[in-house]
């Protein structure tokens, strides 16, 4: 308990009040709503983000594109080459953010879709930008964590998970959570002025499946009130903000649930990419969009 403690100050500033309970999954599920089918047919869907009128953006790695989900549910091409770009997130200026590993590269795309390189020679599988224009970066193959400040200087910020995947800020963006694909955890840090990582902890623990070592733990989102969301091998699992597990949004289909991303015009409805499909679910919740003011 001492070090539980320890940690949120280390973390928060201060330590949660007791109004943080358990939230179960009757607070975030809506009766009647369902997982609905909105694409299928892909290779491999890959890092839904949303823009700033809650469009929802998704990346088939393999075929090489990037597609857009408009409020209705059409879905049309936004990149018609994306050199295997993973990962995805809105930044500042409306611009969308991408892993493109084909290219090595950390890349910006405008609204018609014409990327601009901010970062070369990387091998990064996820991301995550502050409203300032802060990038972090995974990179599984070398077990690092990568920053890249708003002057455009890059540098690694953490090393030694075994293999870091999905990258999330919590909502005041003082935070930092970094997934283990590997493990059964997620790392939290608090982020320092200069951008730099501190009191790295394995600060949420997940369920396992059985006959895994790892939790499979990929892409994560959160809510306005802070709880997290991960992809994982069991399912959709997600957390307290005092980082307890609350329960495990069952997978809609026999594929792994691989990424996920709060969209809609209210940011109510979440959105899971599992291998050739992309789903949708209306809930209780709304989502964060880190670009968004203070």
């Amino acid at each position: 308990m001492t070090h539980r403690i320890v940690l949120l100050i280390a973390l928060l500033g201060s330590p949660l009040t007791a109004s943080c309970q358990d939230m179960p999954l009757s607070d975030i599920l809506i009766d009647g709503e369902a997982w609905e089918l909105v694409g299928e047919g892909y290779k491999f869907t890959e890092g839904p983000a949303v823009d700033d009128t809650g469009n929802v953006f998704f990346t088939d790695v393999p075929h090489n594109k990037i597609y857009k989900i408009a409020l209705d549910g059409t879905i049309t091409t936004f990149v018609e080459e994306s050199h295997r770009t993973s990962g995805l997130i809105f930044g500042p200026g409306g611009k969308l953010y991408g892993c493109r590993r084909g290219m090595k590269q950390i890349v910006a795309f405008d609204p018609d879709g014409k990327a601009e390189v901010i970062a070369a020679d990387v091998d990064g599988n996820d991301l995550v930008v502050n409203r300032e224009g802060g990038v972090y970066f995974t990179e599984p193959s070398t077990n690092q964590v990568w920053y890249i400040a708003p002057s455009g200087e890059k540098r690694v910020v953490d090393h030694g998970i075994e293999k870091p995947n999905g990258i999330i800020l919590w909502p005041d963006q003082k935070t930092l959570v970094v997934a283990d694909t590997a493990g059964a955890n997620l790392w939290a840090f608090r982020i320092e002025a200069d951008g730099s990582l501190r009191y790295k902890q394995p600060y949420y623990t997940m369920r396992l499946t059985r006959g895994q070592e790892g939790s499979g733990a990929d892409g994560m989102t959160v809510d306005t009130l802070g709880r997290l969301y991960v992809a994982t091998y069991a399912g959709l699992q997600f957390f307290d903000t005092q980082g307890r597990i609350s329960g495990v949004i069952l997978n809609p289909n026999d594929q792994r649930i691989r990424n996920v991303v709060f969209g809609g015009e209210k940011l109510d409805t979440l959105y899971i990419t599992c291998g050739d499909r992309v789903f949708r679910r209306k809930t209780q919740a709304t989502g964060v969009r880190f670009f968004d003011a203070r």
